[in-house]
Parts: C-alpha cells; structure tokens; sequence
C-alpha cells in the first residue's frame, strides 16, 4: 500500500463525505461548517470550491448533471453547472457559485440540528442524517428520500448519523451513529428499507465516522479522534489499519479512473494545535478497489 499523501492542500474546519463523480471524472467533498462544496480533478489538478447559503453536510452527483445536497434546513438540488464557473489550475482556486439553480426537494428545519453525511442507495435515493450542533443524545434522525421529493424515516432516535454504504450486492447496508462507537449492518427488504439492525464490528480507538465498502465487500472507516482508517472483511474482522498523520479523519472513498485510489477527508474544528495536515483531503494511491458509487435519482 502507498503512503498517505496530500491531495489538496485545505484548511477545512470539518472537511467530511467525499464521494468519486464518475461522469466529470472528479471527488467531490464538503466543509461542512465551512458552508463549501469542493470538487478535485486529480488528472488535471482542477478545483471548485461553491459556496452554500447552510451548513452543508454532504453533496453527491446526481443523474441529471448536477449535485443533490443535503442542508441544515433539509434536502435541495443544485441544477448543472453553467458558464459562470469558478475555477482554477493545481496552483489555486476561487470560490464561486457555480451551478445554474437551485430548489428544495424536502425543507424541514429544526432549531438546533443540521445535517451530516448522506449517501445514494443502489435504487437511486439519498439517505441523509442529521444531529444536533450539541451532539444531544437521541437528537437525529437518519431519512430517506427519494427523486420526486418523498421522505420516509428510518431511525429518529439517532446521536450522530455518519457513514452509510451498501454491501456489492445492494442487500446489506452498513450504519454508524458515531456515539456508540460500533458499524451497524441491517438487510435491505422489498421495500428497499432496513430491517434486522444488528452489530458489525466495535471501535475502540477513537469514533467511527465516515465509511466507504470497497469491491470485496469489505468495509473502511475512518475513525475520528483515533488518526486512522480502518478495513473489516466482510464478517467483520479488523483486517487492515492505515495510520494517519491527522487525529480526525472523517470518511473516506475510492475514486480515481479505476477506483483504486482511497480519499479521506479531514477536520482542523475543536484541536487546539491541528496538524498541518488537519482540514486537507488525503489520499493513499492503491489503497485497494472500490464500487462505482450510484447517482441520486433526480
């Protein structure tokens, strides 16, 4: 395996969700508390950074060109991008807002609670956490939605909802709520709704954040406060650690023309002295074989 190098250089204060773009050949990423949705051409060394009106706890592509976001206040789409783009070469970047419109799919807001980490499900839909900016227990909520604007439930007894990913046959999915420091795994019904919920594995250093299922099955997790990203096999074995130079990494993905290739995200928020690595998106070359990651529906 590679060493863990810097893909780009950011002062992220809670860099989090990044997820490959297949169709623009890109990783898209957030700062959530920074309000800005960051994409990374790791071919030609292009980024974009957009502003958000909200915090902004995870963007994916979507199927008709642009990018489904999931708010503070709720779920919205991001039309495709349009000439006024802002961009720039490896050796800089501007911010500008650079998709043509914007609506609401689902708006829902809660005094106090915003949104963290979501992910596209095989039959297309998105589903999104949210927590409470005071980390209250019982204060998320893990939904689903899907293209036409429809939510349905899932938990709402949630502290902090974070990674969610699908096993390669779509019959599983993997679910942290990052205070009880164990990857959850449920069976997925007819309905395309968990059933089952029952343990995968327990962490002890540090919380589970962000995951991501690679090819095999087997299931990486970034662990934060705990400086590492961790591999289980599929019936969930610790098999692999992968240090890092960071204490809080977020999530992780494979991207990368051949998905080979595993991105973390990072957070400088709350560390008094961060490493200068802290709020920059890493990567480790080779790291192992990832899954094309589905499109939102809309």
């Amino acid at each position: 395996m590679s060493a863990v190098e810097v893909a780009v250089h950011a002062h992220a204060a809670l860099g989090e969700g990044p997820t490959w773009d297949a169709r623009a050949g890109r990783l898209v990423w957030v700062d959530i508390l920074g309000s800005r949705i960051h994409t990374y051409d790791p071919v030609s060394g292009r980024r974009t950074v957009m502003a958000t009106e909200q915090h902004v706890g995870a963007a994916k592509p979507a199927a008709g060109g642009g990018l489904v976001v999931s708010l503070r206040d709720g779920v919205g789409l991001y039309g495709p991008p349009g000439s006024g783009e802002s961009t720039a070469g490896a050796g800089g970047v501007r911010a500008g807002r650079s998709f043509r419109s914007f609506r609401w799919l689902h708006r829902e807001p809660v005094p106090g609670r915003r949104a963290n980490d979501a992910a596209v499900a095989p039959d297309g839909s998105l589903w999104f956490g949210t927590m409470r900016y005071d980390e209250a227990p019982g204060g998320g909520t893990l939904s689903r939605i899907t293209p036409d604007g429809t939510v349905r439930a899932i938990l709402d007894d949630v502290s902090v909802s974070n990674g969610t990913g699908w096993s390669p046959d779509g019959r599983r999915v993997h679910y942290i709520d990052s205070p009880t420091r164990r990857i959850d795994v449920f069976d997925i019904g007819n309905d395309q709704l968990p059933v089952g919920r029952r343990p995968f594995a327990t962490v002890e250093d540090g919380f589970p954040d962000g995951l991501t299922v690679d090819a095999e099955g087997g299931v990486w997790v970034a662990l934060w406060d705990g400086g590492a990203v961790h591999r289980y096999t599929p019936d969930g074995r610790l098999d692999r650690v992968l240090t890092l130079p960071v204490r809080r990494p977020t999530a992780c993905a494979f991207g990368g023309a051949d998905l080979t290739d595993l991105y973390i995200t990072t957070a400088r928020t709350g560390l008094t002295a961060p490493h200068p690595m802290s709020g920059s998106l890493l990567v480790v070359p080779g790291a192992g074989k990832g899954l094309p990651q589905p499109e939102f529906g809309g």
